[in-house]
């Protein structure tokens, strides 16, 4: 069958600002100055959308944003990047959803997040022929915004499986949703599961990145993979495969997007017909190149970066 994307990407869209990091955190009433604040895009499916795109794939991106500047540039900046956006809801009623991302240094990022439109977007603006138009679908996101809940997801990914879409499912965690009784229906449904080891920690109760890999796929997922920072990724997949990776040492800036830069190399790894250990491979490398520079999708590899970054780094990885 011909597919008309490489990838249908939905969920949130966010509008990100984001300092350079500051040598420490003012204290009230403080001023401290910073090199350069940037706006971007942000929101998983948005990032990941960028990143695929700049990868040569052909991506579209489904969600909602206000009718607000925010709103108006985030589109503009997604179009410019090449991302197919006609399926970018704009809504009448909410303000685009917009982070503050804090950056200290030697410390980890600080966020200040308002939902806005995001909590709006339930999935129902894809249509079954949208997601037979493709041949994967990421939803990103979930758990964070009620709006889009495990039934509907379900559907979505019901629909996308019977039309041989691969599935991927990505998190954000909510101090107020019930983690578990939203993955557990939806994770028999997810051919890719990717979050990282803190996040797999909230939902499995694990602190091992290896047992939380396995608790991940004894819920479902056909593939599970856990991140760790620096400390690379753990993979459990079908037929006993039971990967550890390593990283690609770069010097940080700023890992606002590092994993979604991650999911997006593995998943065109995957859209190429890569081995799980290639898969590992590009996602790091795309992962590595992403905290180089400021801002979620700004210092991305192209594909031919990442070819020849992967080509020339030696990464380690090891069957468990």
């Amino acid at each position: 069958m011909s597919r008309t994307y490489d990838c249908l990407c939905a969920g949130i869209i966010v509008a990100d600002t984001i300092c350079q990091p500051l040598p420490s955190m003012p204290p009230s009433g403080a001023l401290v100055k910073t090199d350069k604040i940037e706006f971007s895009i942000g929101g998983c499916p948005a990032n990941l959308a960028v990143d695929l795109v700049r990868l040569g794939m052909n991506v579209a991106l489904s969600g909602r944003v206000g009718q607000d500047l925010f709103g108006r540039e985030v589109r503009d900046l997604l179009t410019a990047a090449g991302v197919d956006t006609s399926r970018l809801e704009m809504s009448t009623t909410a303000v685009t959803s917009s982070t503050f991302v804090l950056n200290v240094k030697g410390e980890d990022r600080r966020f200040i997040h308002c939902v806005g439109a995001n909590g709006e977007y339930d999935g129902s603006e894809l249509t079954e022929a949208s997601i037979r138009s493709a041949k994967s679908l990421f939803v990103g996101g979930f758990c964070l915004i009620e709006s889009l809940t495990p039934e509907r997801v379900i559907r979505l990914f019901r629909i996308a499986r019977d039309a041989g879409v691969v599935t991927v499912l990505n998190v954000v965690i909510s101090e107020t949703t019930d983690t578990m009784a939203w993955l557990n229906p939806v994770l028999p449904w997810t051919d890719i599961f990717i979050c990282n080891n803190d996040e797999a920690h909230r939902i499995t109760q694990k602190s091992v990145p290896l047992e939380q890999a396995l608790a991940l796929q004894k819920l479902g997922a056909k593939t599970a993979i856990v991140t760790q920072g620096e400390r690379g990724a753990v993979l459990i997949g079908p037929d006993g495969v039971q990967l550890r990776s390593g990283v690609y040492p770069v010097e940080p800036v700023d890992s606002t997007g590092t994993g979604d830069a991650f999911a997006a190399g593995y998943l065109y790894g995957v859209l190429r017909g890569e081995s799980y250990a290639s898969c590992l491979k590009l996602g790091t490398a795309l992962g590595a190149s992403c905290v180089r520079s400021v801002g979620a999708t700004t210092g991305v590899f192209n594909a031919a970066e990442l070819a020849d970054f992967v080509g020339s780094h030696t990464l380690s990885i090891e069957q468990i």
